[in-house]
């Protein structure tokens, strides 16, 4: 798509979805195609798969600790609740 196409799917300025589609380029997101006078960009969808497995292995990590600090939060809540008892 072209930065005016692009810009046209978002509520944002043509110059903010240039300046984002440069930072996309430069990271190897995105490659550019120049058609005549119009630039076209595309998604690398195989970086993208990259960025998507890395998600994936940061979430797990995440979700591990979520758990971990529930089983702890619920832990100090039953303490809390036994001291009360006594």
């Amino acid at each position: 798509m072209t930065p005016n196409a692009l810009a046209e799917n978002f509520h944002t300025t043509r110059q903010a979805v240039s300046k984002h589609l440069r930072i996309l380029t430069e990271c190897e997101l995105v490659k550019q195609e120049y058609k005549g006078r119009e630039i076209y960009y595309s998604l690398e969808i195989d970086k993208m798969r990259e960025i998507a497995e890395w998600l994936k292995q940061v979430q797990e990590i995440w979700e591990g600790n979520y758990k971990r600090l529930d089983a702890l939060l619920a832990e100090l809540k039953q303490q809390e609740k036994k001291e009360r008892k006594k």
